[in-house]
């Protein structure tokens, strides 16, 4: 109920979302970057919809960008638990943890079943006791897909969020990880930060805290 409660409100908020993906050689060498920023809108009629703010640029030399990364990006990183996604996860309880002095219960979440198209969700989630609201996730987006000599590959991440008025919207989602391609690994890191939340129509704040 509380996830419901967040996606309902966050679709009712403006916010920016910018996308930086970088690629490494596993010594660390920069081997090229890709950037974008989106802006989250309302047009006079009153309809949600995404602009460009900073045209996306590509200076990428062995990644190649997929529907899937773009789709993981929109629904699989800021992910929210609503309702009607729970009957695709086994969620088990796996323990207390005390995160940047907030006390969690932590969550362990596994796709029940993954049908051909469909993107999932694989990792954790840390579930503030008091609010019962999810302030992190760590995982990574499933399955990775190999197909006529394609590899499609998929970082781990974590998310976090923080406070919005009376909801917790994520607020950035980072990666560091090296992806086994069969003609060599590359790491690969990126940086989404989701930032000027601020209600339709209304003024917000955003507030951390410890």
């Amino acid at each position: 109920r509380r996830e419901a409660a967040t996606e309902a409100a966050r679709n009712q908020y403006l916010y920016r979302q910018s996308v930086t993906i970088e690629e490494y050689d596993t010594r660390g060498n920069a081997l090229g970057n890709y950037r974008e920023a989106r802006e989250v809108i309302f047009t006079p009629a009153g309809e949600r919809m995404e602009q460009f703010s900073e045209k996306p640029t590509s200076r990428l030399q062995r990644l190649i960008l997929t529907d899937e990364d773009f789709q993981d990006i929109r629904n699989i990183q800021p992910l929210l638990l609503t309702p009607d996604m729970l009957p695709r996860y086994f969620i088990k309880f796996r323990g207390d943890e005390r995160i940047d002095g907030v006390e969690c219960w932590v969550l362990d979440i596994q796709p029940r079943q993954i049908l051909q198209g469909m993107r999932l969700f694989e990792g954790l989630a840390w579930v503030e006791k008091q609010s019962l609201a999810v302030i992190r996730t760590h995982g990574h987006a499933v399955p990775p897909i190999y197909s006529n000599g394609r590899e499609n590959l998929f970082p781990r991440f974590t998310t976090l969020r923080a406070k919005v008025d009376e909801h917790y919207f994520p607020v950035r989602t980072y990666a560091d990880d090296i992806l086994p391609f069969k003609n060599g690994p590359l790491r690969m890191k990126f940086n989404i930060r989701y930032t000027g939340y601020r209600r339709f129509g209304a003024e917000s704040r955003i507030t951390f805290e410890k």
